[in-house]
């Protein structure tokens, strides 16, 4: 069997932003997403894309360890709110979101070539990017990012469970 983490790193992923998003919509507290930040969408998403690199698999790599140090920078970022430790204000918040949507709006750009709803991964994901940097600079509603981010995080699980799928189900 090949090595592909990709399907490990697209599930930590869309976990951890479907739990943020239902907290930005509000229909949760939000504090699950701190430990999945560091664990599952942090660490686990992190080493997908070192495995993705050992894989030979650039774009994968640059893009799973990029956004698992986004998760375990968020984890950070919220438990020294809880422990006073740090003082983040909208501006700061809302400038981290917007340079992590130029990032993700260059990485959509190869995502084309590879795959459709991987490329619609990384569009909704720079849309929610974008609509909450946005949010935390304006008085833009928080909410429109959520509910972008749970369109971004099924579109996640989508592609990993189709690389699972087609790894495990295909006629030898």
């Amino acid at each position: 069997m090949k090595l592909n983490p990709a399907p490990l790193g697209l599930a930590a992923f869309a976990l951890t932003t479907f739990v943020l998003s239902l907290h930005n919509l509000g229909l949760i507290e939000g504090n699950a997403v701190v430990a999945l930040a560091f664990f599952y969408g942090g660490m686990a998403q992190f080493s997908a894309g070192m495995w993705s690199f050992k894989a030979e698999n650039n774009f994968a790599g640059t893009a799973f360890s990029s956004y698992g140090a986004f998760w375990l920078a968020f984890g950070l970022i919220e438990l020294s709110k809880v422990m006073e430790i740090f003082k983040f204000g909208d501006a700061e918040i809302g400038a981290m979101l917007i340079a992590w949507g130029i990032f993700t709006f260059y990485m959509w750009i190869p995502s084309l070539k590879i795959g459709k709803a991987l490329s619609l991964v990384f569009l909704t994901l720079w849309l929610t990017f974008l609509t909450l940097g946005i949010s935390h600079l304006t008085n833009f509603p928080g909410e429109v990012g959520g509910g972008i981010g749970i369109i971004c995080a099924f579109l996640a699980w989508y592609v990993s469970a189709s690389e699972l799928i087609k790894e495990h189900c295909e006629e030898a």
